[in-house]
């Protein structure tokens, strides 16, 4: 619980500024699908989706993440225009409602184009660039943060033997070319934020061995983000369905925070934010008042 582990950072969101690494933010998933592993299919409708993502403000979301394709592993691509029309509707109708940022979980520079014209002011790309290269120009002229994952392949074969050499390094030689190629894209550094991929590419060893050593991505100066909500190696380590793997995500988010995390990304916000007030808490090493 080094003190040089939470570094604070500021994100400016299209006229709302985030404040990162005096509490620790928590990121909301709002899955516009019909086959994400937790949650598909539950929020097609628009009213139900914007309902939820009401609630989980209410609940103590700092950012809602909106997503109109699944990226489970095998999960298949959906066209641009499906994608649209699952998104932008629900933006335009939830960024009138909440008051806190939205970003868009897409890889396709159209959609988060389209996306931050409706009100999102965050783009959190799963392929960090790899998948569209247009998307480098569209965040760089907008002006929003963005979330870059590491991810080893593609959503239909990160899954198939994934294998490393220096696992931990590797993903750091990533995020730095990344940050590298975002930089003379036209994108400040202090707008970026990185997520080890959890999931993506990755062996269930692999996954405990990112929250463990997660403190070894403090030396990028960057943000870290960290998405295990409801995961297949929390599943295996408790032999129990995503819907029931709230408690074993609380015992990632609490790690990731212990050591160095900003942001964690999760599904149930109640159990989170209150799990997260108590390990901000542990860390300062005072109860807030009030």
């Amino acid at each position: 619980m080094k003190d040089e582990f939470r570094r604070e950072f500021r994100l400016e969101c299209k006229g709302r500024s985030l404040i990162l690494g005096q509490r620790t933010l928590v990121m909301g998933v709002l899955n516009v699908t019909p086959d994400s592993f937790s949650d598909g299919g539950k929020y097609l409708l628009k009213s139900s989706a914007v309902g939820h993502a009401v609630s989980m403000v209410q609940d103590g979301a700092d950012i809602i993440d909106i997503g109109g394709e699944s990226s489970r592993p095998y999960s298949d691509r959906i066209s641009l225009e499906e994608e649209l029309e699952r998104v932008i509707p629900v933006i335009e109708s939830v960024s009138k409602e909440v008051d806190v940022p939205i970003s868009i979980d897409t890889y396709k520079a159209e959609v988060a184009r389209q996306a931050i014209e409706a009100g999102a002011s965050i783009i959190n790309d799963i392929s960090a660039f790899r998948f569209d290269l247009d998307m480098v120009s569209v965040a760089a002229d907008a002006c929003v943060p963005v979330i870059l994952m590491h991810m080893k392949g593609t959503p239909s074969d990160m899954q198939d033997d994934p294998v490393y050499g220096d696992f931990i390094s590797e993903i750091k030689d990533f995020f730095k070319d990344v940050l590298d190629r975002a930089e003379k894209g036209g994108i400040d550094r202090d707008m970026i934020v990185l997520d080890p991929g959890i999931g993506f590419g990755k062996t269930f060893d692999h996954n405990l061995e990112i929250l463990r050593e997660l403190h070894q991505f403090t030396p990028l100066s960057r943000p870290i983000l960290v998405g295990s909500s409801r995961k297949a190696f929390i599943g295996q380590i408790l032999d129990n369905r995503p819907e029931d793997r709230d408690i074993g995500t609380m015992a990632t988010v609490s790690a990731s925070i212990l050591n160095g995390a900003h942001i964690v990304r999760v599904h149930n916000l109640k159990m989170t934010c209150e799990t997260v007030k108590v390990i901000d808490a542990i860390m300062s090493g005072r109860v807030a008042r009030g």
